[in-house]
Formats: C-alpha cells, structure tokens, sequence
C-alpha cells in the first residue's frame, strides 16, 4: 500500500493535504497505532552531514561512484567497512567520526519534529528512535532540544538498520507488536526496509521529491506512505489509524 500525501501546514492547524492513492481507506476499520519510531539524521533533524563527501572519503572517489551506480537507492557504507581488515576499519571509521562531528555543530531540529512530538505525546502514543549514527549525537540531540525519546537505539547497537533487530528490540520493550507501530525515515533503504522487515507500518519522508525519480520505481520495498514534510504526518495518523496507547 502506498500514499501520497501533500501539505504547507506546519501547525495542529492544518490544511488537510489531498491523498492520492489510498489502501486504508476502502475499510470502515482502521488499524490500531501505539507506538512511533523515527530515524534521526534527515528525520528529526535537518540534513547537513555530506555523505556523498563522506563516502569518497572512505571508498575513494572510483569505488563511490561504482557503488553508487550499483545502488540509487543509496550507499550502505556500514555494510562495506565490515567486510574490512581491522586496519582499514579503523581509518574509514574515523573519516567517518570526522564528518559526523562537523554535522553535531550544525545540528537543527527538523521543522515540524517538536510539534509532532507534543502531538503524540497528546494522545499517550509511545515514540522511539533508531539512528546509525553515534550516541553522542543522540545524546546532543534529547540535550540541545528538550525532547527525549526511548527506547533511542544509535549505532552501538547492533545489528543496525536495515536490519529489523533495532525496531523488533523497541516493540518488545514497549510490550507492542510491530504491526501497531509506524517507523519514520527519509530512507527507503535503511528506514523503510527495516519496519518491512519487522512488520511495521512504514511512512518515507521525502522533502526534495528524490523518490519520485523513475529510477526508483522497480525497488521492491514501498513505503506505506510517503510525506514531503513532518507535519503531513499529523493528518495521516488521525485520518487513517486509531490512536490508542
């Protein structure tokens, strides 16, 4: 199933964006949601790590671009450096280390994350996080912004996106199963791979428009709804689910 939604509102005062296409909607019933977990980078906050500097840095400017060529939906530059000798692990993890500390300067909450929050919050639905980054950008992030999520699961924890492990750990802490819970990503390859994985419902945020691309249209994993902002969400969960802690 697969929902395009459209909005401009950025308050609990919202235009109601038009749906397109919708699968929940032929039913009376709507399913029940207890629960959110949501990707950080690109997500809550605002893209400014480079990756695409990030990866040359540690595959070198020949091997990105063949990756990249291989893989439009994008890098899983994690996956690569496993496959590493230890010595040449070390030196991808710290180009990597070195970018990720340049985005915690510029660390900016995502327009739309603080409200959704207090949203959820509203109707006691539970919010969870599951990044590849560090847990010092976590840390920074529930510091610098005022707002915590638990379980938040960063890259120490393994195994890591798209690896279904991190939500499947969060849902049993909550004591909920996966199909009453909805993870939020601007990823297909990490985020929405990893709720399909785990039976959760799934909803790719895609700010730019980079996933309407017809390149993207033979990938096997569909998002069950796809926003261009944060604050479409708002409608998306009242309009199409039950909101019950």
């Amino acid at each position: 199933m697969h929902l395009l939604l459209r909005a401009s509102s950025t308050t609990f005062s919202f235009h109601r964006p038009k749906i397109f296409a919708s699968l929940m909607s032929y039913s009376t019933h709507r399913a029940r949601l207890r629960g959110v977990v949501f990707d950080m980078d690109g997500t809550l906050t605002v893209p400014v790590i480079d990756f695409p500097a990030m990866y040359r840095a540690v595959l070198g400017e020949q091997e990105y671009l063949r990756i990249r060529a291989e893989n439009p939906s994008g890098i899983d530059i994690l996956q690569y450096i496993e496959r590493w000798a230890p010595d040449r692990q070390q030196k991808a993890f710290a180009a990597i280390a070195e970018h990720e500390r340049r985005g915690l300067e510029l660390l900016q909450i995502m327009p739309g994350a603080a409200e959704l929050c207090t949203f959820l919050d509203s109707k006691m639905i539970r919010r969870g996080l599951i990044t590849r980054n560090v847990k010092t950008a976590v840390d920074l992030f529930h510091q610098r912004f005022g707002i915590v999520f638990s379980p938040a699961l960063s890259r120490e924890f393994r195994p890591y996106k798209p690896d279904p492990a991190p939500l499947l750990h969060i849902c049993s802490s909550w004591n909920i199963q996966p199909n009453e819970v909805m993870m939020v990503g601007d990823s297909l390859k990490d985020d929405v791979a990893c709720g399909k994985r785990a039976g959760a419902f799934t909803c790719l945020l895609d700010q730019s428009g980079r996933y309407e691309d017809p390149q993207f249209d033979g990938e096997d994993l569909k998002p069950d709804f796809k926003v261009s902002s944060l604050s479409d969400i708002f409608h998306l969960l009242e309009a199409h689910f039950d909101l019950i802690p």
